[in-house]
């Protein structure tokens, strides 16, 4: 496998690596202006960050429509700024991870802590720590807000990124050795471009996980802090404490528009381009399309040229002879040797873990005392209860829909592009509507507060529900048919065993995203109404909004090992069980 780039040599005419600007067509022309127009914006966004802290705490944000494009762009550049950082923390956690066997026993369990944190349990420390850290400045807000974005899209890119550098086949491994790569190359030649779809997808999902976030990053209350950082979410925020619908709808279809528009400017070429490091070797059933993007790209001719210019430097420095040969022969250590050192590792982090707990229990006896802990975890047995709710709330509905569209390709290639539209909209956005129907109707918030952790955990399901029912082996349909096999049997004996495996994946994802919505969904806004449930979430909420650390604290400790204990005792047999006894080869 070699490393990959877009396919610029359809054109009859490739042109010279440097060609002057005299040859400039149209469709140069075109992206040259919008590349450098993009770049001015942007550049005007970021100088708002250097100035000082009180300007966006006074200046209000303003509903009127011609204020959302200014609005969507600087939300969107802090979205992308922590993509780039969630990228460059895969890179280097989920390589470490999966080049170290002693680094992955310490990594790997922190990342499934770091995954069950709740993301707005971040909000407290993290704003103190970055306006502490620049003093006075609009930058540590803005750092802030990216940092809390940042939380919700990098565990799963790194997760991903993990599996798929742990999942390369073993017969590509020996062409590497064979071929004499040594680390570096073998990394960037056969690694990364195995982990190329995963990443793109994940990538995908990770913005969608992004935007439930914005509205929440942008309008930081922490305490008697309170700061507005102009964007879509802080506008959302005041169209909601002011009750403006139309406001509201106006910040949904600039919402639609971004997405479609880097959708279709960005993630459309990545998935084409991602397409091509597949490993599958069955004939697709249908070639995705070729995006405009491309299209107009490979129309033009300085940009082509520049473009191939630097892919060229990268394949250049991926092809560096950096760190040893794959071929070469590396002397075992002897068992008791490899015995001594694991035990002095273990013994090392067996201390500094000891002297963490020693360090907790002090601090614990001091700050809370036994009642209060077990209130928290009551409320946490609530939101347990309602995340159990949910799932199966939304399994009942989305596995027969996902097995409907997913046994035909053509539905399952354009369900999955709906769902990622869906998956991508904030949830959050229809809180409103709950909360107007609650108040109006007298309904018990702890019941009707329960379908909006649903909104946006239930396309994790739905997704891959269609992803397994696509993969699901014709000629076991087939079979099933000859037999006549219809109605509940089939599903039970046919269908759900096959989908299973990646039912529990979407199951897993789901659970986790309706952990972290609970701080969200608990407690709901509209204007000065206000309707709150118990759980978990709406004690973290409260707490973060009274600024009392040592309570978010408390909350976020007694989540987090809910969904560690759920995850070592329930998700995790379960998706062993199905990876032995139901995976379809």
């Amino acid at each position: 496998m070699t490393a990959g780039r877009p396919d610029f040599s359809r054109s009859s005419h490739a042109p010279p690596a440097g060609l002057p600007l005299r040859h400039m067509n149209l469709a140069d022309a075109v992206l040259l202006i919008g590349v450098v127009g993009l770049a001015v914006l942007a550049g005007n966004s970021v100088r708002h960050m250097l100035v000082p802290l009180t300007a966006p705490a006074q200046v209000p944000i303003h509903l009127d429509i011609l204020s959302l494009p200014g609005y969507a762009l600087r939300t969107t550049l802090r979205m992308f700024a922590a993509l780039g950082i969630a990228l460059v923390f895969t890179f280097l956690y989920a390589t470490l991870a999966a080049k170290s066997r002693r680094a992955a026993q310490i990594l790997l369990p922190l990342l499934d802590i770091l995954q069950s944190v709740p993301i707005l349990g971040f909000l407290s420390f993290t704003v103190t720590f970055f306006l502490g850290l620049f003093p006075g400045q609009v930058l540590g807000a803005e750092l802030a807000a990216i940092f809390t974005i940042f939380t919700s899209q990098a565990w799963n890119m790194a997760f991903g990124m993990y599996q798929s550098l742990r999942s390369v086949p073993t017969e590509l491994e020996e062409a590497a050795r064979c071929f004499g790569l040594t680390g570096w190359q073998k990394f960037w030649r056969l690694e990364v471009p195995c982990a190329v779809p995963s990443l793109v997808w994940n990538s995908m999902m990770s913005m969608a996980g992004g935007w439930f976030m914005v509205v929440y990053s942008e309008a930081i209350t922490v305490g008697q802090t309170r700061i507005l950082l102009p964007g879509i979410g802080s506008y959302v925020g005041v169209a909601i404490s002011q009750k403006n619908i139309s406001a509201i709808l106006a910040a949904i279809l600039a919402m639609i528009a971004v997405i479609l528009v880097y959708d279709q400017v960005l993630f459309r070429p990545l998935t084409v381009w991602a397409s091509r490091f597949r490993l599958e070797t069955a004939v697709q059933d249908e070639a995705l399309p070729e995006p405009w993007v491309l299209r107009l790209l490979r129309r033009t001719r300085v940009l082509r040229s520049g473009i191939n210019l630097l892919l060229s430097f990268v394949r250049k420095i991926g092809s560096l002879p950096l760190g040893r040969r794959q071929g070469r022969f590396r002397p075992s250590q002897t068992v008791l040797s490899q015995r001594l050192s694991d035990g002095l590792w273990w013994g090392v982090v067996g201390l500094v873990f000891l002297c963490a707990l020693e360090q907790a229990w002090v601090y614990g006896r001091a700050a809370y005392t036994p009642g209060q802990i077990g209130h928290v975890v009551v409320l946490g047995f609530y939101t347990l209860l309602r995340v159990i709710s949910m799932l199966c709330l939304a399994s009942l509905i989305w596995v027969p829909v996902g097995v409907w569209l997913g046994l035909r390709p053509m539905r399952a290639q354009r369900a999955q592009l709906i769902v990622q539209y869906c998956a991508a909209f904030p949830a959050n956005l229809f809180f409103p509507i709950f909360v107007g129907g609650i108040v109006y109707f007298h309904l018990t918030p702890d019941i009707w507060l329960t379908p909006l952790m649903m909104l946006g955990a239930q396309w994790y399901i739905l997704f891959n529900v269609i992803s397994g029912a696509s993969s699901f082996p014709p000629n076991l349909l087939e079979v099933g048919q000859n037999f006549e096999v219809k109605g509940l049997l089939w599903w039970r004996k046919i269908i759900l065993p096959g989908i299973t495996p990646s039912y529990l994946a979407g199951a897993l994802a789901a659970a986790g995203g309706a952990w972290n919505a609970a701080i969200a969904s608990e407690v709901a806004q509209w204007g000065n109404e206000t309707v709150r449930a118990h759980g978990l979430g709406a004690y973290i909420a409260q707490a973060t909004s009274e600024g009392d650390i040592s309570e978010v604290a408390l909350g976020v400790v007694v989540m987090a090992l809910f969904v560690l204990i759920l995850n070592w005792l329930v998700w995790r047999p379960l998706s062993d069980y199905a990876y032995r006894r139901l995976k379809l080869s």
